[in-house]
């Protein structure tokens, strides 16, 4: 399965940056749905409200799924690849 890796920076509400990939098969081009699934996960962060557009979320590039993000990919539709600052 080939998936897209949409690179995205995310102001918190305490000032400091999320960096987190959003990865979601390559067939899913529409980014409104792409930012649907990072606010999505901001709720889940207690980052609700948080400003997600095409300004903090871009498409990067192309690759081969990960085992470790398959069965979630299968189960919501996408993966969240948490990089910096995404704790509390």
């Amino acid at each position: 399965m080939q998936v897209s890796v949409w690179d995205t920076y995310v102001e918190k509400k305490d000032g400091t940056t999320m960096h987190f990939d959003i990865i979601a098969p390559v067939e899913v081009t529409d980014a409104a749905t792409i930012h649907t699934y990072g606010r999505d996960y901001l709720v889940r962060k207690g980052q609700e409200g948080q400003p997600l557009t095409s300004r903090e979320c871009r498409f990067c590039h192309v690759e081969t799924v990960r085992p470790l993000w398959e069965a979630t990919i299968k189960e919501k539709g996408y993966y969240i690849y948490e990089m910096e600052n995404c704790d509390g």
